[in-house]
């Protein structure tokens, strides 16, 4: 009787092991391109309303980033059915064409096609909001613009303009289903001299997520949306190379550029109102070359508790694979009217400035800040190097984290290091440094604005110039300074 009754719930285990197969989630396959809708079941985004950084906030350019109300989608490309006004599925050339829709989840074009498409002096319009979530950020439900599936599209001229909800501006979506650090399919959108402008919440300008290859030349776009970035990335990455051209977003949430990507940026102006000026999640990277970047953060999002113009983070969502961030900048400004130049947390990251005018306007003239926010899993890290570089403010290091300074090729430093942290909500984050190595060359000075410690030091002890205060490394005083 006994081994009746192990056999019978066996064969139930393994019943309902089959039919729970069956329920899986489909792998993604984006070949879908009909004209017909089904029903989107991916989570919506956050509401808008909500923007206290608390609980239900959304992250930097909507990324759900770990944060309260932001968790994961879990739909595919597989589970759309894309459709357009305007539905190209061959090589074709167009100019001065009108594109609309007004209905929800529909793009105004829709590019479907592995062959090559031109489009020139478009005249763009999109609205009808969407509720499909991560769809939309993930693979381009409801964009003005959607090309996809090994499309090579070139558009010239013209303006694209979206009044929408989840209505990205021009979206490259490039069919590797979200999974960091894969190949795309070869969708790549090369874009020239055209206007770009959205006002709905997560409505991105240029948007590149699953692998897709973007390249623009010269354009002019403006966002006005919660969650929207000018030059917007999301789960999957890509590349995004930018070339002149002004970028502007006014949103909360809404840096000028977010990356989950590799993004390359020269010769742009480059402005946020409200939001960090750039962000960057886990193991991706911005490259500014001979670009003007202005941001005014005055609000915090999500997750965040400080204020500040260049955010290096990782947020544990899955949106972007862990590893070591980078940021570069070469030549130009960088003006930060409000909070921490630049902040690193929970991420590893390396930051390589080459005779970049930093402009710090907040009293505080906190240049960098490593230190715990609001996310977990990850070190605080950085690696700060000057190259020709004038470097002037506090930089702070919590005592649960680390950074390495390299100062080379006649770099100043006008500055104390200390690990007394206060974020913007008047919470105490550190009262120690944590571990500090600084490396001089002999041709960099660092001149001290106040008693600093380190647990390391790498160079000439005259090239310390005192100040009138004391450099301590491992807890002892430093000397042989100026």
């Amino acid at each position: 009787m006994k081994r009746i009754c192990a056999l019978i719930i066996a064969v139930l285990m393994l019943l309902f092991a089959l039919a729970g197969c069956s329920n899986t989630a489909s792998s993604v396959d984006d070949t879908d391109s009909g004209s017909v809708q089904t029903e989107i079941t991916a989570e919506a985004p956050a509401d808008a309303s909500d923007q206290s950084g608390g609980p239900g906030g959304v992250p930097p350019d909507g990324n759900r980033g770990g944060m309260p109300g932001g968790a994961p989608g879990g739909s595919s490309s597989a589970d759309i059915e894309y459709t357009g006004a305007e539905v190209i599925s061959a090589a074709d050339t167009q100019n001065g064409q009108t594109y609309a829709s007004s209905e929800p989840d529909e793009s105004a074009l829709l590019i479907s096609t592995s062959d090559d498409v031109t489009i020139t002096n478009p005249t763009v319009t999109k609205t009808g909001d969407s509720d499909g979530g991560d769809n939309c950020n993930f693979y381009g439900l409801n964009a003005a613009v959607l090309v996809k599936d090994g499309a090579t599209a070139t558009i010239t001229g013209g303006t694209i303009t979206s009044d929408a909800d989840g209505a990205n501006g021009v979206f490259c979506y490039g069919g590797n289903g979200g999974q960091n650090g894969a190949e795309g399919d070869g969708t790549t959108i090369y874009i020239y001299d055209t206007v770009i402008n959205t006002s709905g919440n997560g409505s991105g300008g240029i948007m590149t997520t699953g692998g897709g290859v973007t390249y623009a030349y010269n354009l002019t776009v403006e966002t006005s949306g919660q969650s929207s970035a000018a030059i917007r990335t999301d789960r999957g990455g890509g590349t995004v190379v930018v070339d002149g051209g002004t970028y502007t977003s006014n949103g909360l949430g809404s840096p000028v550029i977010y990356s989950t990507a590799d993004v390359s940026v020269s010769n742009a102006v480059l402005i946020s109102t409200l939001s960090e000026g750039v962000c960057i999640e886990g193991l991706n990277s911005i490259t500014l070359n001979n670009c003007d970047l202005t941001a005014n953060n005055t609000r915090c999002n999500g997750n965040a508790t400080f204020l500040d113009t260049i955010m290096i983070y990782q947020s544990m969502s899955g949106d972007a694979a862990s590893g070591t961030s980078s940021f570069t900048m070469t030549g130009g400004s960088l003006t930060s009217k409000n909070g921490h130049v630049f902040h690193v947390t929970n991420t590893n990251a390396v930051i390589t400035l080459n005779g970049v005018k930093i402009v710090n306007e907040d009293t505080d003239d906190i240049l960098l800040s490593v230190c715990a926010d609001g996310w977990s899993g990850g070190s605080n890290t950085a690696v700060l190097k000057g190259i020709a570089q004038e470097l002037e403010g506090s930089i702070l290091v919590g005592s649960d984290s680390s950074l390495t300074l390299e100062l080379t090729e006649g770099s100043t430093f006008t500055g104390l290091i200390g690990g007394s942290i206060v974020n913007a909500n008047g919470e105490t984050v550190s009262t120690e440094t944590g571990s500090v190595s600084v490396v001089l060359d002999e041709t960099s000075t660092w001149t001290l604005t106040g008693d600093s410690y380190v647990s390391a030091f790498n160079g000439k002890a005259e090239n310390v110039i005192t100040n009138g205060y004391t450099l301590y490394v491992n807890g002892v005083a430093l000397t042989g300074t100026k």
